[in-house]
């Protein structure tokens, strides 16, 4: 049977996730009991370790080189909203394909955290992050609407420049352990916290010789020319503006809910009998 992707093809009407998504989307952790037993590490009460992270992929057409079966090749991925190692996070990814794939179920124990394959047609790929011991010990379901094609059918497709479809998601920590922390200190995956006065956490432990270490990040990936640019100011800039837009609605209403129940006063007071 050949490596196909789905039975949706092109042209069919598909969930779209095109640009930056809003840095408001945040998904937290819930906390575990069975966790806090396995990790003698005390927590930290009231603090929070915030992961920004990317998922998407990105599909180049094969042009005079595509087959009835194989139009594009593919790579889904999640990365670092920098492209930072998540590794230090991320001990291991797992990608549920489509079933007419060979081996749909796809296992990435170390980063960058990405597969590619070659295929035809669009599906939903839903993807499974489990974390290393001292961080969490609840996995977390992303699912990735795998785009091949233009939203638009009249535009042309080029073998040179590829399909970008990335979504991006801050996973939020409660409660982290002090080793976790610990094993964090200086690390550029992490939004790091304002810690509470007198903690004091051992010094960050010695990085191994550069040569020797494997480097998880993507920013030498030779997708990286490819990927999004989810920039923190204008990330910044846009909650600023929602929060501006919420607060003038909420002062809408307001004066509207004053001016109804100045109203309705009036009505009782001209309603009432004459004293």
């Amino acid at each position: 049977m050949p490596n196909t992707s789905s039975s949706k093809k092109h042209g069919q009407d598909q969930p779209e996730f095109s640009g930056p998504v809003p840095v408001s989307l945040r998904t937290k952790m819930g906390k575990s009991e069975d966790n806090d037993k396995k990790n003698s590490s005390k927590k930290v009460k009231d603090v929070e370790i915030s992961v920004p992270i990317v998922y998407g992929n990105i599909a180049f057409w094969l042009g005079k080189k595509a087959s009835e079966y194989q139009s594009h090749k593919w790579t889904i991925y999640v990365r670092g909203a920098s492209n930072e190692d998540l590794g230090v996070i991320v001990k291991r990814a797992v990608f549920q394909l489509h079933t007419s794939f060979n081996n749909p179920t796809r296992v990435v124990d170390a980063p960058p955290f990405e597969l590619s394959e070659a295929g035809w047609g669009e599906f939903e790929i839903a993807i499974t992050l489990y974390f290393h011991s001292d961080v969490c010990d609840k996995p977390l379901n992303l699912y990735h609407h795998l785009k091949l094609y233009p939203e638009d059918e009249n535009s042309s497709m080029s073998t040179k420049k590829p399909l970008v479809v990335e979504s991006y998601d801050e996973v939020v920590f409660p409660d982290p352990s002090e080793a976790f922390l610990a094993r964090l200190q200086n690390h550029p995956v992490v939004n790091w916290p304002r810690l509470p006065p007198g903690l004091t956490l051992p010094p960050p432990i010695p990085v191994e010789d550069a040569s020797k270490r494997r480097r998880g990040d993507t920013k030498d990936n030779p997708l990286s020319q490819w990927f999004l640019n989810f920039s923190e100011a204008d990330e910044l800039l846009q909650l600023a503006a929602a929060r501006q837009q919420v607060q003038a609605h909420i002062s809408k209403l307001k004066r509207h809910i004053t001016s109804i129940d100045g109203q309705h006063k009036q009505q009782q007071l001209k309603s009432s009998p004459d004293q």
